[in-house]
């Protein structure tokens, strides 16, 4: 796909690592760059030449969160609507609510949720706002000693946004997660590892993006893509279901697609002592039981 608010690059081993490139203004966040993210991870689910995402910053920045300086609602709102709950309920996918209401960094973090592919953030400098809770859908945050994050929503009069209030409670816990968005404090990358929130501190971008793409490739060299796809999603999903039956009733469906499918490729190579040579593909999951809550 054509992008202007992103550089992408795929290498062999179908690592995409996907370049938020509007370093000028620190990769602020504009309806643009989310409008390009949210296509970008919709579209991945359907291109089998990319086994995971690697997320990070051009120049000394990751994101500075959204681009205060364009005209009009910088959040890119339509203000003559006087939405309700019903509306968000029954017309999520009305263009005038699509375009005109709905949370732009929301599509974004749906999108990632989504997603059947690792995705790694490698938080490259400062990460606020947006540039901060973007980062929470994805599945493992790395940073540098440069990364500054702060959940800054309080500064400036507004809410919490991307999906932020489901996900940052569950990465760092209820208690630190309203300190860390009451207070809108900007936390160093040390701070943020102690807290829970990145796997790894490293010493400048070039080793971050050296351990981003290597834990990528440890995530899909030699695995199969259904089976990492389902892995991912029912992580993600079924700990979120209110009784382990939920569960089962998933993991029973996984299973059994699973292994009557790469499952046995698997366990021949076990047995042969020998690399696997899986043929499943994440496009073409035997079974969706989450196609309702997209």
């Amino acid at each position: 796909m054509t992008t202007t608010t992103l550089a992408t690059q795929l290498d062999e081993q179908g690592i995409l690592l996907v370049t938020l490139d509007r370093p000028d203004k620190l990769n602020a966040f504009t309806v643009e760059m989310a409008d390009e993210l949210e296509a970008l991870f919709r579209s991945a689910n359907d291109d089998d030449a990319i086994r995971a995402i690697v997320v990070t910053g051009a120049g000394r920045a990751f994101c500075a969160g959204m681009d205060l300086s364009v005209g009009g609602n910088v959040f890119g709102l339509d203000e003559s609507q006087t939405p309700t709950m019903a509306d968000m309920t029954d017309r999520l996918h009305d263009p005038a609510i699509e375009r005109g209401v709905r949370d732009t960094g929301g599509r974004v973090t749906l999108a990632i949720h989504d997603c059947v592919k690792p995705v790694i953030a490698a938080i490259n400098g400062p990460a606020v706002g947006i540039g901060a809770t973007m980062t929470l859908a994805m599945d493992i945050r790395l940073a540098s000693k440069a990364a500054r994050i702060g959940f800054v929503f309080g500064r400036i009069g507004v809410t919490p946004e991307a999906c932020s209030t489901w996900f940052l409670p569950r990465i760092v816990g209820m208690q630190t997660a309203l300190e860390w968005v009451l207070s809108a404090d900007i936390l160093d990358a040390d701070t943020a590892k102690a807290g829970g929130l990145v796997r790894s501190v490293h010493d400048d971008r070039d080793a971050l993006l050296v351990e981003a793409i290597g834990l990528a490739r440890k995530f899909t060299e030699h695995r199969s893509p259904v089976a990492i796809a389902y892995a991912k999603q029912m992580m993600r999903r079924n700990a979120a279901l209110p009784h382990p039956i939920d569960a089962h009733r998933i993991d029973s469906l996984a299973m059994f697609h699973s292994s009557v499918g790469d499952g046995k490729e698997g366990v021949a190579a076990f047995l042969e002592k020998r690399p696997p040579d899986f043929k499943g593909k994440a496009s073409a999951l035997p079974f969706d039981p989450w196609g309702d809550a997209k």
